[in-house]
């Protein structure tokens, strides 16, 4: 039976929690348990959708039962070899290539970001912009007025904690 959700409230619907890093590597492991974690929690993941740091967390999202939203560079008639990941339960093809980061940064409700290379750094940087907030998870420091936005954590628990504090601050 499908629980009826007041549509004009924020209230009801289920936080997208944004984990962004490198697509050629990263620290998987650590995308593994975060994306896991997300699951857990009950909350939305949201990935570039491709392979690396994006796979790893989206793989534990699934395997957690969690629900997968893979935002992809590419148009579906011309895929990009690796996107979506095999994780990706609802891939949004935007054929919009490195754009589609203005995508991640306006959708996610908090974004942990893990590190990476200059796509990863621009994702942060339009998060910031539009207000998202950022949790840096063995993420180089920001070095600009982040307003707040920015918080850097060493540690899987440490971020879940930092975006629950988030959240609770949007309500």
């Amino acid at each position: 039976m499908r629980k009826i959700v007041d549509r004009k409230s924020n209230a009801a619907r289920r936080p997208i929690i944004g984990v962004i890093g490198s697509g050629e590597g990263g620290p998987r492991e650590l995308a593994y348990l975060l994306g896991k974690m997300i699951a857990q929690k009950g909350y939305i993941l949201l990935t570039g959708g491709g392979p690396g740091t994006m796979e790893a967390a989206s793989k534990g999202a699934h395997e957690a039962g969690g629900l997968v939203l893979g935002i992809l560079p590419s148009e579906r008639r011309i895929p990009r070899k690796g996107y979506p990941n095999g994780y990706v339960d609802i891939p949004i093809y935007t054929g919009m290539s490195d754009a589609r980061n203005a995508i991640n940064a306006k959708t996610s409700d908090v974004i942990v970001a893990l590190s990476g290379g200059a796509g990863t750094l621009s994702e942060i940087a339009l998060a910031i912009k539009s207000g998202t907030p950022v949790v840096g998870l063995n993420c180089p420091t920001i070095d600009i007025d982040t307003c707040g936005l920015f918080v850097k954590v060493s540690s899987v628990e440490d971020a879940l904690r930092e975006v629950e504090r988030y959240l609770k601050t949007r309500k």
